[in-house]
């Protein structure tokens, strides 16, 4: 995750997380990205069903009952488990999670336990009603997904109607007191329509948006050849700035992300050198605070069945199921091979990885595209755009 308006808007400052001490249980949920013990974030897929059809779903979603999930007992069991264990942030995924019915006691389980409950959702059954008791639960956080203005997201999601229900539900979020952001998946199909989320946000008062990078994962897998081009990415970027910056300049500081290719902070910092050389440093300060990609130990993931995999990409690899072990045994278990590498990655990247002199705070960007394109967990991620100059030593 790389926080444009954190780095390139200077939100935050190297100080901020060492007024912590940088420990996972003191930091604001803001600053959990800068964690020195990077305690998970848990993303929890408690149901697989959904009421929408998108096609770039890793979960390979559809709007039926599946059997298998995790029983009311048994995911209180997990909730349980994971505030013990220390997690910080527990964020409720699907299939669409509100379509699980004991969701709102799972949230207000969690919240009572001292853990955060964030819900990503495609919004599209949050009325005010539902944003109430949202609320009463406790919620943190809620991000809705539109990957595109109205015509662009209703294909991308197979319904008609989605952007407009999509909508409804983000102002019942914000008429309730929840805050609420975006979660935008950039590919060659909507990637005409960042401008126009942008005057969304303005429009409609969001504070946040998040941007994602395709993954080629679950049906997401049939649109890698629809991914950008590098340099179509670093355009994406550069507008991403721009467009933050002015939010900025204007007296209204939106939050923007960037999530799932890790390049971008080492991209942000090379521009701020050209324009901020001082910022610059600030900013390469955060990075390494950061640390890139952290599958297999800042984030995992439990699926609706109660296997563990190291993110909620990954799922070719099960690391244990939590029906036979807690999470927190088996995220710490020294004998996993996988965890044990990706917790020490950069002795086993490859290619133009080994060599990079943004490793430090790239840490081998998304090993689940590197694997899906070539078959090596350890190659070169496809969605690098860097060039040869910009990662030379």
């Amino acid at each position: 995750m790389t926080g444009i308006s954190k780095l390139y808007c200077g939100t935050v400052e190297p100080s901020d997380p060492l007024r912590y001490g940088r420990h996972t249980a003191r930091l604001p949920s803001h600053l959990l990205q800068f964690s020195a013990d990077k305690k998970p974030v848990v993303v929890w897929n408690v149901g697989r069903r959904c009421n929408l059809r998108c096609v770039h779903c890793y979960s390979h979603s559809r709007d039926v009952d599946y059997s298998g999930e995790l029983s009311t007992a048994e995911a209180g069991k997990l909730v349980d488990d994971l505030a013990a264990f220390g997690v910080p942030v527990i964020l409720f995924s699907g299939g669409e999670p509100l379509l699980r019915p004991d969701i709102l006691d799972l949230i207000a389980r969690a919240r009572e336990r001292n853990v955060r409950a964030v819900l990503s959702t495609n919004g599209t059954l949050i009325d005010d009603a539902l944003a109430a008791k949202l609320r009463r639960a406790d919620l943190s956080y809620v991000g809705v997904s539109l990957d595109g203005l109205r015509e662009t997201n209703d294909r991308f999601r197979g319904i008609p109607g989605a952007f407009d229900r999509a909508l409804a539900g983000i102002r019942a979020c914000r008429r309730g007191g929840i805050k609420v952001g975006l979660r935008f998946t950039v590919n060659r199909r909507n990637v005409g329509d960042i401008d126009g989320i942008f005057d969304l946000i303005a429009e409609e008062d969001i504070p946040r948006v998040c941007f994602y990078h395709l993954v080629y994962a679950g049906r997401g897998s049939n649109l890698a050849h629809e991914d950008l081009s590098h340099a179509e990415t670093r355009r994406v970027l550069d507008l991403l700035m721009d467009r933050t910056r002015a939010f900025h300049d204007a007296g209204s500081p939106v939050e923007c992300l960037t999530v799932d290719n890790h390049c971008d902070g080492p991209y942000v910092y090379l521009r701020l050198l050209r324009e901020d050389p001082t910022r610059a440093a600030k900013a390469l300060e955060l990075l390494t605070m950061n640390g890139g990609n952290s599958s297999g130990s800042g984030i995992g993931c439990v699926s609706w069945d109660g296997t563990v995999h190291p993110d909620q990409f990954w799922r070719r690899h099960a690391l244990g199921n939590v029906r036979q072990r807690p999470f927190s045994e088996i995220w710490t278990d020294p004998d996993n091979e996988l965890l044990a590498r990706l917790r020490d990655r950069k002795r086993h990247l490859g290619g133009r990885c080994a060599a990079c002199r943004w490793l430090p705070v790239c840490n081998g960007n998304f090993r689940v595209r590197a694997e899906a394109v070539t078959g090596d967990v350890w190659a070169c991620d496809p969605a690098c755009y860097l060039t040869d100059e910009e990662i030379a030593p």
